[in-house]
């Protein structure tokens, strides 16, 4: 009753519910009276209460009623306990008055506390020094507070001594250089000096603050000063690690057990204050100074000294700028880590660690890095193995879409070949939602970034074909989801390409959810089209809709069929033109449909360059060449996609502009493609003037794909970006639709389209 009480009044002042003047009339004097309760938590409760209306009480009521009864309840003739709460409030009112006031009726009911016969009244007081020296500032603090602190840290309470320590640590700002030298270092140097001797009570605190005095005191250390704590600190990171108690784990002694817990908090405290020491010691000599300190940090045989470490690894990464790669080893053996607690804090900051890793350091360093770059990818697959097989997810879930920074640091092929199929494998075998859609996620991502055109048909051919028309109905949701993202992180035309027709499909799903899913999914199927050039596409989907409307049974689907027709006819379609209501989005669009173009060119001028490199030829021989290997081949008729049709050569480029092409994609080789990476504007433009129109429309020819479901009409090839034209076809199958077809039989493949594509591919030198 009474903790809900002092919940209530805390409540009415925090909502204001009644004005300030008549809640001190009315409540204070009730929580003035329960201050002393008998029992400690609803003690505790008043006073937070108490320490909550001082913030907005004005001064007068704090004089009368607070301050002038609290010159009688700090007495030591009042209890223990009134004497601790007049500390906690003496503490709180040094903010509500001026420093004249303070120093004629605070500062000496403050003397006379730190002063108590009492070792728990005399550290909560030397606790409250803090604020009190803000309160009433530099020079009284000097005169005032300081000598109260260097005598309260020679106290013979471990409490009071612990309690000025910190207290000292946390008023370094305040004091000047002169103090700094003087004062303070002696003091905290006897500290160290005692903590291995004689007052082991310090050491956690003192290794928890060690950062901060390295950062207070930088400056005011001799060379030898400087060497003695850099020395200290190393000490206390091994602390503890040389004992050898020849006990087994029931048969250790509390007291060895007790001291034990205490070792491995300070050796944590090390390695959180590990970035303050790299500062204190300069990065540079980081090799020489702390290198094997890191070393034992991140092999120590306790998880919370690796996890802290791993916490921090990220910031030493920055600190070391350009030495990032001497401590790549460290990186792959906390990847390694048989604790997932210790994978779990590293992933959190592992993208800006990888970038670092792969682009920091000078051309001297590069070797060095891109050597040891093999022990990274291993350790990266190792650990997500690990993490699947475990029962934490959330931490399996946070890996993967922190995957999703590789392209930015390794090279394509070697995500194709070691990052993509495991990515297929999470999303068809995991049984975690979550985790399917951060494996599908990053799969996109892959996707977008490859850069060889072969690999990205399979990828697209993969997800259709295992996916959109897999078996179980689960694999066809997970297909909605990887279409949801295509539509997130690729353009338009790239969606309508490849994946509008095989989304669109699910509409005749035998499974009532597949179908619910694509229901709440066609807004933003409808959003990648653009009018005149998707007008056939849109047909198509309104002639979808018109089934789902005409046939649907489940009432369920049915009914969010119906709020999707509303939905879908209150959407304004985007034109080819720019227009202003869309220009953002169309801008963002145009951006992407340029990326993916100079990704396509890149490739191209990559071919051309290896060619060229093999065998010498003549510039006819070569034009002749580039121009065969923009001829698309015939796709099989499988997979419902729209591409367009073969386009008229185009004039071949001068020499200077394919020379700056291919230094430009030799930039390529070991990153994928990003925006921060070149200019995306020129490398459009230059590409607009050789072999890609960036144009959306305006092709010659129609290219038409006959579709298992004669409702499916295939896709004009005016509407297909020519930035999409296919070197190689995609083999694949597309699943009978229809509610009546047999689940079974949608996931059989058709042998024809596949050797008509073999021969077509015999066919092209």
């Amino acid at each position: 009753m009474q903790l809900t009480a002092a919940v209530s009044f805390l409540t009415i002042l925090q909502e204001e519910s009644v004005s300030v003047h008549t809640y001190a009339h009315s409540f204070l004097q009730v929580i003035l009276l329960h201050l002393e309760h008998r029992d400690a938590g609803v003690s505790n409760a008043w006073l937070e209460t108490l320490l909550s209306v001082i913030e907005v009480l004005p001064k007068e009521t704090l004089r009368h009623e607070i301050l002038n009864p609290l010159v009688s309840k700090a007495q030591l003739s009042q209890t223990v306990q009134s004497r601790l709460v007049s500390c906690k409030i003496l503490g709180k009112l040094t903010n509500r008055f001026d420093a004249h006031a303070i120093k004629r009726e605070i500062l000496p009911l403050v003397k006379s506390l730190c002063q108590d016969v009492e070792y728990e009244v005399r550290s909560c007081m030397c606790r409250q020094l803090e604020n009190i020296a803000q309160g009433i500032g530099t020079e009284l603090t000097k005169s005032v507070v300081l000598p109260e602190l260097i005598e309260l840290s020679r106290d013979e309470g471990s409490s009071v001594r612990l309690a000025a320590f910190e207290t000292l640590v946390n008023l370094l700002d305040i004091f000047d250089t002169d103090d700094r030298s003087q004062t303070i270092l002696p003091l905290v140097k006897s500290f160290c000096e005692k903590s291995f001797k004689a007052d082991e009570s310090i050491l956690i605190s003192l290794s928890f603050h060690l950062g901060k005095l390295c950062h207070g005191l930088y400056g005011i250390f001799t060379p030898d000063q400087h060497l003695r704590f850099l020395e200290f600190y190393k000490k206390l990171c091994t602390l503890g690690l040389q004992q050898e108690n020849g006990h087994n784990e029931n048969q250790i002694p509390p007291q060895i057990l007790e001291q034990e817990k205490k070792y491995i908090s300070v050796r944590k405290n090390c390695a959180y204050n590990f970035p303050a020491m790299i500062v204190f010691v300069d990065p540079k000599n980081f090799h020489m100074e702390l290198y094997s300190t890191f070393f034992c940090l991140c092999h120590d045989p306790e998880v919370p000294v690796r996890y802290t470490i791993a916490i921090c690894f990220h910031e030493v990464s920055k600190l070391l700028n350009s030495g990032v790669y001497l401590i790549h080893k460290e990186l792959i053996t906390l990847l390694q880590d048989e604790s997932l607690e210790v994978l779990d804090a590293l992933i959190d900051h592992l993208p800006e660690i990888l970038e670092l890793m792969s682009t920091g350091g000078e051309s001297s360093v590069q070797e060095n890095k891109l050597s040891s770059l093999p022990d990274l990818i291993p350790a990266l697959t190792a650990a997500e193995q690990r993490a699947a097989a475990s029962l934490k997810w959330r931490t399996h879930e946070k890996l993967l879409q922190k995957y999703a920074c590789l392209p930015h640091v390794i090279s394509s092929d070697q995500i194709y070949y070691r990052f993509l199929q495991r990515m297929f494998t999470v999303m068809m075998t995991n049984n975690v939602l979550p985790v399917q859609k951060a494996a599908s996620r990053t799969l996109c991502i892959f996707l977008r970034y490859n850069r060889k055109q072969e690999q990205r048909h399979e990828v697209i051919q993969k997800l259709i074909e295992q996916l959109g028309q897999g078996k179980s109905y689960w694999n066809r949701l997970r297909f909605l989801d990887t279409c949801e993202f295509i539509i997130e992180i690729f353009s338009k035309s790239f969606f309508c390409k490849y994946f509008f027709l095989p989304a669109i499909e699910l509409t005749h799903d035998p499974v009532a959810n597949v179908r619910m899913k694509l229901c709440y999914l066609l807004p933003k199927v409808k959003s990648t089209l653009k009018i005149p050039a998707d007008k056939h596409l849109l047909q198509q989907l309104e002639m979808c809709v018109r089934k789902l409307l005409c046939q649907e049974k489940d009432k369920d689907v049915l009914a969010i069929v119906k709020r999707t027709v509303l939905e879908l006819d209150r959407m304004e379609m985007s034109m080819d033109a720019f227009q202003k209501k869309f220009y953002e989005k169309d801008l963002l669009d145009q951006e992407k449909e340029r990326e993916e173009l100079l990704l396509l060119e890149m490739e191209q001028l990559e071919k051309e360059k290896q060619q060229s490199d093999g065998r010498p030829m003549s510039d006819k021989a070569f034009e002749k060449k580039r121009r065969d290997t923009k001829t698309p081949t015939t796709l099989p008729k499988s997979i419902p996609i729209a591409v367009p049709g073969p386009s008229s050569a185009t004039s071949s480029a001068s020499k200077e502009i394919k020379k700056s092409k291919l230094i430009r994609s030799q930039s390529f080789n070991n990153q994928a493609f990003h925006a921060k990476y070149g200019n995306l504007d020129k490398c459009a433009s230059k590409s607009s003037t050789a072999t890609y129109t960036p144009s959306v429309s305006g092709l010659g020819k129609t290219s038409m794909i006959s579709l298992t479901d004669d409702s499916f009409r295939t896709r004009n090839a005016s509407s297909a970006p020519s930035s999409f034209s296919a070197n190689s076809s995609l083999a694949g199958t597309s699943r009978v639709t229809g509610n009546s077809v047999d689940p079974k039989s949608s996931g059989s493949k058709d042998t024809q389209p596949r050797k008509a594509t073999l021969k077509s591919r015999k066919s092209n030198p």
